[in-house]
């Protein structure tokens, strides 16, 4: 029976397209600094991330779920979804910028990302939590109490954690901003900054890609 080329043509931009053999999706779940904001976003760390593993010879697809705005419980909200319809083999947890801007419980913010960390090893993903910092006028010890967040749970469930993000756009250890990495609003950063922000996470995403 031969099919109409309008009947074939439809149905080639309704079905999905199928991947590449042996393909694998690393999923990242994050918030602007993720979404690449006020930058185009084929230059944002996500998309570079996709270019090192082509050309490293991963069969790894980066898709990025990431929104800007996005709190841990927007995430968690949407992380089943993208669960189902991606079967990622890695998930990057890249959230909790947010809530600690908003002043979000640091109890709440910790049980959204326990929550999306059992989500997602309930669908077999290796999970790679990112950590962030807050700018030093929220207060040591709020500070401190919003970090632990990441290192707590990152001992409770035995997953990889990127300590901070931007740790590669600071220019010492007392974490003082290079100023000529960020956007006019000193939180995004610039183009030029996404290498570093990829050079920062890769050392603790690479095992999770050879299934370590």
């Amino acid at each position: 029976m031969r099919f109409p080329v309008r009947l074939l043509l439809c149905l080639a931009l309704v079905l999905p397209a199928p991947g590449f053999a042996g393909e694998q999706v690393v999923l990242v779940v994050g918030d602007s600094l993720s979404a690449a904001y006020g930058i185009d976003r084929d230059q944002g760390w996500p998309q570079l991330l996709q270019q090192q593993l082509q050309q490293a010879g991963y069969p790894h697809r980066v898709v990025n779920a990431s929104i800007s705005g996005d709190t841990t419980s927007a995430g968690l909200a949407r992380l089943p979804r993208a669960l189902e319809r991606h079967a990622p083999a890695v998930v990057i947890l890249a959230l909790g910028a947010n809530d600690g801007l908003r002043g979000i419980a640091h109890e709440e913010m910790q049980r959204n990302l326990a929550r999306m960390i059992r989500l997602s090893r309930e669908q077999q993903a290796r999970v790679l939590m990112v950590g962030m910092h807050l700018p030093p006028n929220y207060g040591a010890e709020y500070l401190a109490r919003f970090h632990a967040v990441y290192t707590r749970l990152a001992d409770e469930y035995d997953v990889a954690l990127a300590p901070f993000m931007l740790a590669g756009l600071m220019l010492d250890d007392a974490l003082v901003p290079d100023e000529s990495m960020f956007q006019a609003d000193g939180i995004h950063p610039v183009a030029a900054a996404q290498p570093l922000i990829l050079e920062t996470l890769w050392p603790y995403l690479q095992p999770l890609l050879e299934g370590d």
